[in-house]
Parts: C-alpha cells; sequence; structure tokens
C-alpha cells in the first residue's frame, strides 16, 4: 500500500512563490501528491501578477490566501521546498527540508509580467521534476 506524498512550499510573504509552486504542483499532479503552502512572514494577500501568471496557465489560485506554518500544515507532509533566499525554515523532526534558490529576474533589471512568468517557468519546471520524484518514490 502506497501513501500520499506531501509537500509544503514556503516564502516569505506566502503571496508569490510558495502559491505559485502550489498552483503548478496541484496542477501537475493533481490528488496524487498533498500540497500545502505557507510564509515565514505571511503578507495580507496574493501577489496579483503571481496570480495573473497562473491564471495564463488555466490555475485559479483565488481561493487561496496566505499564512503562516502551523503545526497542522506541517501534519502529513514529508518535504518542505523554501522558495527563493528569504524564506529559512528551522529543521523539524521526520521532515526533509530542501531550497529552490529560484531565478531571480529583477536582479538582471526584468520586471512586471515579465518577471513573473520568468519566476513561473522556472517554478513549474522544477515542480514537474520533484512531482515525478515524489511519484516515482511511492509507486
Amino acid at each position: 500500500m502506497t501513501t500520499t506524498p506531501g509537500v509544503l512550499f514556503v516564502c516569505s510573504k506566502n503571496g508569490g512563490k510558495s502559491q505559485m509552486a502550489g498552483g503548478l504542483m496541484r496542477h501537475t499532479a493533481g490528488e496524487a501528491i498533498t500540497v500545502r503552502t505557507a510564509g515565514t512572514k505571511p503578507g495580507k494577500s496574493l501577489n496579483a501578477e503571481s496570480v495573473e501568471a497562473l491564471t495564463e496557465l488555466g490555475i485559479d489560485t483565488t481561493v487561496e490566501h496566505t499564512k503562516p506554518i502551523t503545526a497542522d500544515l506541517l501534519a502529513g507532509v514529508s518535504l518542505i521546498i523554501t522558495l527563493g533566499r528569504e524564506a529559512v525554515v528551522d529543521p523539524v523532526p521526520g521532515i526533509e527540508i530542501r531550497n529552490w534558490d529560484t531565478d531571480e529576474p529583477s536582479e538582471r533589471g526584468i520586471g512586471g509580467m515579465e518577471r513573473m512568468r520568468l519566476v513561473r517557468d522556472d517554478i513549474q519546471a522544477r515542480v514537474r521534476e520533484l512531482a515525478a520524484e515524489l511519484k516515482a518514490a511511492t509507486a
């Protein structure tokens, strides 16, 4: 019998990159992987450009909201993915932590929706690889 793998995507505000990764993973893996998102210092709302970049792919995140890391969110996950350099999560017994040092086009002077699409595409490639890895581990 296999169990459903679970992953928690974390960024600092839980308004952009972690929400993007969560939406992309749900879209990619469906019910095969439990997906949660959180922020180390949650903001007040989702990043509008992040939401728009996902909407372009047919992914709806309008029901999502920003939230902190809680024991309830950690329950049922075996992997935490931090996105970017700002989000740092203290070790949690029994849960692996990996960092995705995601592309940051703003460091190259790229802004707006062009920036957000590049961030989305970087995260999407990583999500596809992770989904395949997690599915293979439970097969």
